[in-house]
């Protein structure tokens, strides 16, 4: 539904930060379904670990805060561009289940619960084949 190209109109991060390769389901004001693939050349994996890499569980809670960035934004029709920016507010109920290695795809759920004030909450989750590997419920505000 939107690949890199129109992910980059709405989210304002750029290599090496932008952690949605594609989104493939996407119901205005509700949900949204994309994923990031994991190469064996991300930076990270460099020195997290050697020899034995996994994606840093801060970075998976940021991709999950970025694919529902996208959900807030295209929802309003709003763009970075535009003058707006979502702001990572607050992580609540983060829980990591299952290391996501190189040649995983990532995917990445996000559901809004509520929005007021422009302050949104989401729910966000992470999955590889399947299999939880991260969750969490997380505030953005639109500035």
């Amino acid at each position: 539904m939107m690949d890199i190209i129109e992910i980059r109109k709405y989210l304002p991060h750029r290599y090496p930060f932008l952690l949605v390769d594609r989104v493939v389901e996407f119901v205005p004001g509700e949900s949204i379904l994309g994923y990031k693939n994991l190469s064996a050349n991300e930076s990270f994996f460099e020195g997290h670990f050697p020899g034995k890499p996994i994606m840093p569980g801060v970075l998976i809670l940021e991709a999950m805060a970025q694919i529902a960035g996208i959900l807030g934004f295209k929802s309003k029709n709003k763009t970075p561009e535009d003058g707006s920016l979502y702001y990572f507010a607050a992580a609540d109920d983060v829980r990591f289940k299952r290391p996501c290695v190189p040649g995983d795809r990532v995917m990445l759920r996000a559901r809004l619960l509520s929005e007021r004030r422009g302050i949104a909450r989401f729910e966000v989750s992470a999955e590889v084949d399947g299999e939880l590997a991260a969750s969490a419920v997380i505030l953005c505000a639109d500035r």
